[in-house]
């Protein structure tokens, strides 16, 4: 009995000893808001087709479904003879060419010592010219393939397919082993941040509706922010509702289109109320509720005085059973310290809220209520029902 009374005793210890934040109601400006059906989509232009730039044989996927990708991350790699040739071409040019320069230099001396006519030099010249052109333009070729010339020493039928934009894999388009054709695409990707949420809103909210309102989407347990970016001119054919799309402002990873999600439009504010924060609201006794300071009426004022009057008649008592009433007072002044920091459940009316604050009836601007951890309020009211159904 002593154990139990001593685990009571320390529960309601650690409850006093909680400091719970508190905060005064205050004047908000509010807008309307309206729950809405909506969907995860992505626009057309948000997938990407990665395809290739030559013919050969498709080799390796360095990539899977699902897979994340960085722009410039490598995709596949195809075995292509035209890459072979074309490597093959520029190592043999680039061999021509400095011979070809150390001969210019060598007649140059010649023509200068009066050993070679200016037209024999010119002819010279021309070669060289056409030479250094034509690799140039191969030196280009390969760097828009993916080839870096700069430490190309020996000839490779390897071409990478590398990932022009970030996002995410979706389908691998072509078999391993299979011949590729130049253009055809093996890849698709959706990119990063390219999602969207089709919301289907009732027709009454037509002329209120703008671009750049505020949309808050519930997803897997988190909070998206988007805005309206879209308003279709066209109803929605099955519900006979406007269609509005908006974009995800924010970084949302793991996102699958087509799931239904459900959300929150805001419109602009042009109401005032009295409000508290969110994180106030309790469900209490099947109603919603803030908790508030206790405050002591007048009815408990007169019991104290009416108790004052009768402690002369009780003098005697008090005397005899010292012991008992030393104890007694003990539990007295902790029911007085319990009474200075008790709470009350204030019910409340919802009339509207964002996503930080509600607007509420039944409080009055500047009174203070516990604006978070209303669970330990909730438990001293519950303590102290206890405690009255057990006296």
């Amino acid at each position: 009995m002593n154990k139990i009374f001593l685990l009571i005793s320390i529960s309601i210890t650690s409850l006093f000893s909680v400091d719970i934040p508190m905060a005064n109601a205050e004047l908000r400006s509010f807008g309307k808001s309206i729950k809405l059906n909506s969907k995860i989509i992505q626009l057309s232009n948000a997938k990407q087709s990665v395809t290739s730039l030559v013919s050969g044989h498709l080799e390796q996927y360095f990539v899977e479904p699902g897979q994340s990708v960085k722009e410039g991350q490598k995709i596949a790699l195809i075995e292509s003879m035209l890459v072979s040739k074309m490597t093959a071409d520029y190592i043999s040019l680039k061999k021509q060419l400095a011979s070809l320069t150390e001969n210019y230099e060598a007649n140059k001396n010649l023509y200068n010592k009066g050993m070679l006519s200016m037209q024999d030099l010119n002819n010279l010249s021309i070669q060289l010219d056409v030479m250094n052109s034509n690799l140039i333009g191969l030196k280009s070729q390969l760097n828009t393939l993916g080839i870096k010339t700069d430490t190309l020493k020996n000839a490779t039928a390897n071409f990478i397919l590398y990932a022009h934009s970030s996002g995410r894999v979706s389908t691998l388009l072509q078999p391993l082993h299979t011949v590729i054709r130049e253009d055809e695409a093996l890849i698709s990707i959706i990119k990063d941040q390219a999602f969207y949420i089709q919301s289907y809103l009732p027709l009454e909210y037509g002329d209120v509706i703008k671009v750049g309102q505020k949309l808050n989407v519930k997803y897997n347990g988190r909070t998206i922010l988007t805005h309206i970016t879209q308003i279709l001119p066209e109803l929605d054919a099955v519900t006979q509702r406007i269609v509005i799309l908006s974009s995800v402002d924010e970084k949302a990873d793991n996102l699958f289109i087509n799931t239904f999600v459900a959300s929150t439009l805001y419109f602009e504010p042009n109401k005032q109320y009295v409000s508290v924060k969110k994180a106030a609201l309790s469900f209490f006794n099947n109603e919603w509720v803030v908790f508030m300071h206790k405050e002591h009426d007048e009815h408990n004022e007169d019991k104290h005085d009416e108790h004052d009057d009768q402690k002369h008649d009780e003098k005697d008592d008090h005397e005899d059973h010292s012991d008992e009433m030393h104890n007694t007072n003990d539990h007295d002044g902790k029911e007085s310290e319990e009474e200075e920091i008790s709470y009350e459940a204030r019910v409340v009316e919802i009339i509207t809220q964002d996503e930080d604050y509600v607007a509420v009836n039944g409080i009055n601007i500047g009174e203070e209520y516990v604006s978070d951890k209303s669970y330990y309020a909730k438990s001293m009211i519950l303590k102290s029902s206890l405690g009255e159904h057990g006296h």
